[in-house]
């Protein structure tokens, strides 16, 4: 793999650390609120609070696993898997709820996986 590619795999695993902070440690925060486009007391529910850091949980595991394939296991057919993942879950949240979401968490992805083929 590129040096390119080992930056901007880095950069889509701390991305998903963000998220995992932003959902499971700051669940109820205004920076939350505003970066999912949501009220503050929404995200205060307990339900809606509960959902919230379970997917973060999901995400900081993603992002572990990048950096799994990025740097411990160094493989790029796996850390392709994990980018053409995150990128089809980045077309179905733009297919279902904001088009912005495919660029916002499927940007840094997808140049990662165009990068592998360089």
């Amino acid at each position: 793999m590129s040096l390119f590619t080992i930056i901007l795999g880095t950069l889509v695993a701390l991305e998903f650390f963000y998220i995992l902070y932003l959902e499971t440690f700051a669940t109820a925060s205004a920076t939350t609120a505003r970066v999912f486009g949501m009220e503050q007391s929404e995200l205060e529910r307990k339900s809606l609070n509960t959902l919230f850091k379970n997917q973060g949980v999901y995400n900081g595991l993603l992002g572990l696993l990048i950096l799994i394939a990025l740097y411990i296991q160094p493989n790029p057919i796996w850390l392709g898997l994990l980018m053409a993942y995150i990128i089809l879950v980045a077309a179905y949240g733009a297919w279902t709820s904001d088009p912005k979401i495919l660029l916002k968490q499927g940007g840094l992805a997808i140049l990662t996986l165009v990068s592998l083929f360089f």
